[in-house]
């Protein structure tokens, strides 16, 4: 009897096991995302710093001053509206959104910041068109008493309150690991940035450059900033193609904005669906549509707009005298094309599934504005 009572146990927790490893890789094949707290948070190596904001602290009614570098892309003009959609939230406590635009010239963004605080802003969020340029007048901000959040763009000193960002330094090691496992230790990469002196351009670049020096049959064949323009990134790739031809074996690019453009150069060159090289998207629906389209090996981790209204909650902490993050993140999940895992790099959700290609090529799919978000038809009735 005890035998036959052992047979049964066992015989039913083979099956249990079975259905129950069935289940598990289907849920594992959803990949619905990834919803804890921020990674990039919770891995890093360097003790959390915190800002004492109490001297700060006073009663609302609040004037707050947005410095923007740019709306000369579709994720910059995302970012403004997180802002002023997040302001909207909060009109019984902000009297007043300030926004100005510096067009990318970082002289008129450090007029810009004066004017900001000649006109009593009680605090001021900065996106930095150059990070050394505006690094003066924050500093100046600073030592006058008024709060400075950084946000998407930062300054070369730390005198702000907090950064608000995702990690350049993920974004760039992650596109730089990921090419590198592809390539299974050995090819050519051609690396395309944004704009030169901006600091997620350059972080990027940097902490790109840190993964491919430890692989010495990984070559770097050219490397050209794109202002994070699809349609200049397609023009130099067509030149790289030219130049270098087959030879180029991963396209490492910053930012699904000049993602998408490297894409179109290497179709109007005549490469066939699967015969394009792995490539690196963020954040632009057009980067994975073309990826999924003409079957590019893709790794997709965006670097979120909503950082926006992130930094306008956060400047409300500020204002209320909360201890506040020195850097602040805000989460993003690692989206990758199906069957192009890497030992390092691990899918949240499948590149097939996170994509809308019922929806244009310009959509920012991390705006954090919903689902019908669409920049052509955005507005928000903030405080003006």
């Amino acid at each position: 009897m005890r035998l036959w009572n052992w047979k049964i146990a066992a015989a039913y927790i083979a099956f249990t096991t079975s259905f129950i490893g069935a289940v598990a890789a289907q849920d594992a094949d959803k990949r619905d995302g990834y919803h804890g707290a921020p990674r990039t948070e919770l891995w890093s190596p360097v003790p959390l710093q915190y800002t004492d904001t109490s001297k700060y602290k006073k009663a609302p009614p609040y004037v707050v001053g947005f410095s923007n570098a740019s709306v000369d892309n579709t994720w910059r003009l995302a970012q403004l509206h997180s802002i002023e959609a997040a302001a909207a939230k909060h009109k019984d406590v902000i009297k007043q959104l300030i926004v100005t635009d510096a067009n990318n010239n970082p002289s008129k963004q450090v007029s810009d910041v004066e004017d900001l605080l000649q006109r009593g802003v009680d605090i001021l969020l900065v996106s930095a068109s150059k990070a050394d340029a505006l690094d003066p007048v924050v500093t100046r901000a600073m030592k006058s008493g008024v709060p400075v959040i950084m946000v998407d763009r930062r300054v070369t000193s730390d005198n702000f309150v907090s950064f608000v960002t995702a990690s350049d330094q993920v974004t760039g090691r992650l596109f730089a690991q990921w090419l590198v496992e592809k390539l299974h230790g050995k090819g050519n990469i051609i690396m395309l940035p944004g704009q030169a002196g901006a600091s997620p351009a350059e972080i990027r670049i940097s902490a790109a450059k840190s993964i491919f020096a430890q692989y010495p049959d990984i070559k770097i064949l050219d490397m050209q900033y794109t202002d994070w323009n699809p349609a200049k990134a397609k023009s130099i790739v067509s030149a790289m193609i030219q130049k270098f031809g087959d030879k180029i074996n991963g396209v490492w690019n910053d930012s699904g904005v000049q993602g998408g453009g490297s894409i179109e150069a290497f179709v109007a060159a005549g490469y066939k669906p699967g015969t394009i090289p792995p490539a690196t998207c963020a954040d632009l629906n057009g980067c994975l549509r073309m990826a999924i389209e003409h079957k590019v090996p893709v790794l997709n981790f965006d670097y979120p707009p909503a950082m926006g209204g992130a930094a306008v909650e956060l400047a409300l902490q500020v204002l209320a005298g909360a201890s506040v993050p020195r850097l602040y993140f805000v989460n993003s999940n690692i989206v990758v094309s199906k069957g192009d895992e890497t030992p390092s790099i691990r899918a949240d959700m499948w590149a097939e599934d996170y994509v809308r290609l019922d929806k244009p090529m310009d959509l920012i799919l991390s705006s954090g504005l919903g689902p019908d978000y669409d920049p052509k038809t955005f507005s928000a009735d903030y405080p003006k």
